[in-house]
């Protein structure tokens, strides 16, 4: 069961950035901290695991963050604590494998979630990948590049327009900031201490959104990737720095504690795809998890896709036979305006998504999925609790 979960404000990687002068496991820690203090009943000796994952696992984001963030957070030493990776999946490989830890009977409560700071730490940095990816051409020189990828989906599916791309990236930015105006990303953001060259501030906000943006202004956006390409700042998500985490709980033990369940998991699902097109991943990985729920794309109310660029979430809607402005689709917006900081995002869509569950009872599952690096993908199916199948919730 996913009982919360919390993230800090995301901010622009960088010098120029919010969190240029703050440390990546702080961040962690930060969430951490605010979790336990959302929830009370929960007694931190009682937490079985701390999985925290990160894309680029060195100086403050390495040794082996759940065990660092967990002590530096205040939890028992009798906690232990592991760091995870699967790139822009972390979180939700943190989520899914603790989670299935429970289910296996061998967890009652743990943390997972995600930090990514990638203005200290951009991804790849000081990676050094097998000369055999090259030399056996096992996947193109450039498939490490996350963008050269977007723009071979761009060329692979003519029919996923740059009109349609940027179209989606305004429209991410005009769902979040009207989610802003009624006050629904704020109740699961924990504010951060900010020092700055000025002084102490505080991020209480996400920090990159654009809702003024215009078709006419992403039409003028230069295309980083090639020559007249189709990506652009506008419809592809920022390098971001952020972190997020989340309770699990068994049933039992959520009944025990007194911990109120916003989500059950009811299956999830990775699946590989060639790298050079690491956009589609989310296709088979939710044909896998739909297969193991015994459920059709038709059961599903609501989804949480990431925004790493437009054209990749365009590509699973058209798969699915899906509309580009369908009312179940990132309802809220996306990574576009609120920043994708790698693997913390995971837990990110599952805040919304659970938020969302709330407000909605008529609707019973939930997906959230995302693209991986080096071609791969992720989703989670979630069960409402809420749901009017189960009169006032359980």
């Amino acid at each position: 069961m996913f009982v919360d979960g919390v993230r800090t404000p995301f901010g622009r990687a960088g010098e120029k950035g919010m969190y240029w002068n703050t440390r990546a496991d702080d961040l962690a820690v930060k969430t951490i901290t605010g979790l336990l203090e959302r929830n009370p009943s929960l007694p931190p000796a009682r937490v079985d695991d701390v999985a925290i994952a990160a894309t680029t696992q060195q100086g403050d984001q390495g040794l082996t963050l759940g065990r660092t963030a967990a002590i530096l957070a205040g939890l028992p030493m009798s906690v232990p604590g592991f760091a995870i990776d699967r790139m822009c999946a972390g979180a939700m490989t943190a989520v899914t494998t603790t989670g299935s830890g429970i289910g296996f009977g061998q967890y009652d409560v743990v943390i997972a979630g995600g930090v990514e700071h990638m203005g200290r730490h951009p991804m790849g940095l000081d990676a050094d990948p097998n000369p055999r990816f090259l030399a056996e051409k096992l996947v193109a020189a450039d498939a490490l590049n996350m963008g050269n990828t977007a723009e071979r989906l761009h060329d692979r599916f003519p029919e996923l327009t740059k009109e349609r791309a940027d179209r989606f990236g305004m429209l991410s930015q005009q769902k979040v900031q009207a989610a802003y105006d009624a006050g629904n990303i704020q109740p699961d953001l924990v504010q951060v201490a900010l020092r700055t060259e000025s002084g102490w501030g505080l991020a209480t906000e996400d920090e990159g959104r654009r809702p003024e943006t215009t078709m006419e202004g992403l039409a003028t956006l230069k295309t980083p990737f090639r020559p007249h390409g189709r990506v652009t700042a506008g419809n592809a998500s920022p390098l971001t720095d952020g972190a997020t985490a989340a309770i699990l709980a068994s049933s039992d033990a959520a009944k025990e504690l007194g911990l109120t369940t916003k989500m059950r998991m009811v299956s999830f699902a990775f699946a590989g795809v060639e790298p050079e097109v690491m956009g589609i991943g989310p296709i088979p990985s939710t044909e896998k998890a739909l297969k193991r729920a015994g459920l059709d794309i038709s059961d599903i109310g609501l989804f949480e896709l990431n925004e790493a660029f437009a054209v990749q979430v365009l590509s699973f809607l058209d798969h699915f036979g899906i509309a580009d402005d369908d009312e179940r689709v990132n309802p809220w917006g996306g990574a576009i305006a609120i920043g994708h900081p790698l693997a913390a995002s995971g837990v990110r869509l599952m805040l919304q998504l659970a938020r969302q569950f709330e407000q909605r009872p008529d609707v019973r599952y939930g997906v959230t999925a995302m693209c991986v690096g080096l071609g791969q993908g992720g989703t989670v199916i979630w069960e409402n609790p809420h749901h009017k199948r189960y009169g006032k919730g359980r």
